[in-house]
Parts: structure tokens; sequence; C-alpha cells
């Protein structure tokens, strides 16, 4: 069990607002003008941004500190939640497909946390499979605009797999803050 005294100071990057992750200035989410207009193009701000802060909570850590699992009982950490987040995107492909299920990424359940191991290639796999699983999702949901199409064979509609999915970023930005804080301290919305 750690003692508080083990525990990593706590600090941000921000220097104008010091419970910031990063000054506006330099914080790539933010953006000028007002925000989009319409249903569709909200949505896919907010998941641009969601996956943009999960990038954010990882970046400038090494192998180790990705796979880092800061809060045992939990096999949770950054790197499983890349991983994680990958094979979620492929499985939101699946549910909007007539087609036969893509296999998992990782193998079987939970793998994807079980995994994460502090390995440079691993680490690197991680964010291209995220990366190619994002965009195959983005492209099938780009054939579908009107967000009231049911789509699957369980006739989800566009609007609940966007919405399913802001949600699923959401949450697990919300982890990604406490295990960075827990890996070196870093602090931030």
């Amino acid at each position: 069990m750690a003692r508080m005294s083990d525990q990593p100071a706590r600090w941000s990057q921000a220097t104008v607002y010091p419970d910031m992750w990063a000054d506006p200035d330099d914080d790539p989410r933010n953006s000028e003008g007002t925000s989009p207009d319409g249903e569709l193009p909200t949505l896919q701000d907010f998941m641009k941004d969601y996956r943009l802060t999960l990038r954010m909570k990882c970046e400038g850590l090494d192998a180790e500190q990705l796979a880092r699992r800061p809060v045992p009982p939990s096999t949770m950490s950054l790197l499983g939640l890349v991983r994680h987040l990958a094979e979620v995107e492929r499985d939101w492909r699946n549910w909007i497909s007539d087609g036969e299920p893509l296999p998992k990424l990782y193998g079987k359940r939970d793998a994807d946390f079980a995994g994460a191991v502090a390995d440079r290639t691993v680490v690197e796999s991680a964010y291209a499979d995220l990366a190619r699983e994002q965009a195959a999702t983005d492209a099938a949901l780009a054939a579908h605009p009107d967000l009231g199409t049911r789509l699957g064979k369980d006739g989800i509609a566009v609007r609940e797999l966007m919405v399913h999915r802001i949600e699923e970023y959401a949450r697990h930005c919300g982890h990604a803050d406490l295990l960075r804080e827990c890996v070196d301290g870093r602090v931030g919305q």
C-alpha cells in the first residue's frame, strides 16, 4: 500500500489557470469562433475533443508509465485505455454492420487491459490500432449523415451510437485524469 508521501507531487503545465491541463493558447482543443451549427457537427466536435483529451492525458509518458496500473486491484492503465478504445471502436463498427463481425483486436475479454505491457512496440501498436479503428468507424458513419438512420442487425440509430461513443470517451477521459495524476502528479481539466 502506497503511503501519501509515495504519491507524486501534483502539478500542472498551465500557468494562466493552474487548474487547467494547458494554457488556453496552447490547448489544441480550443477553437476560434463559435461552436458548430447543427446536431451532427456538434456531436463530431465533442468526439474530436474527447479523443484529443485522451491523447493529451497520455503524452510525455514512457512505455512503463503508460502501462503502469497505479490503482490496485484495477488492471486499468493509460495504455490499457488506448487499447480498450481501439477495441470498442471496432465493436461499434460491428454494431452498425450487417455482415459478419470483425474479430477482437486483442483476443479474449479484458485482453486489451491485460496486454497493456511496458513495451514501446506495444505502445506504438496501440496508438496505430486506435487511429486505424477511429478512422474506419468515422468513415462508416460518414456514409450515414442522417442521425435517425437505423443500422445493423439491431437497428441502432446513428444518433444513439454517436452519443454512446461520446459517453464512452468522456468516462474514460475521467479515468485517464486519475491515472495520470497517480503516475506523475499532472492534473488539469
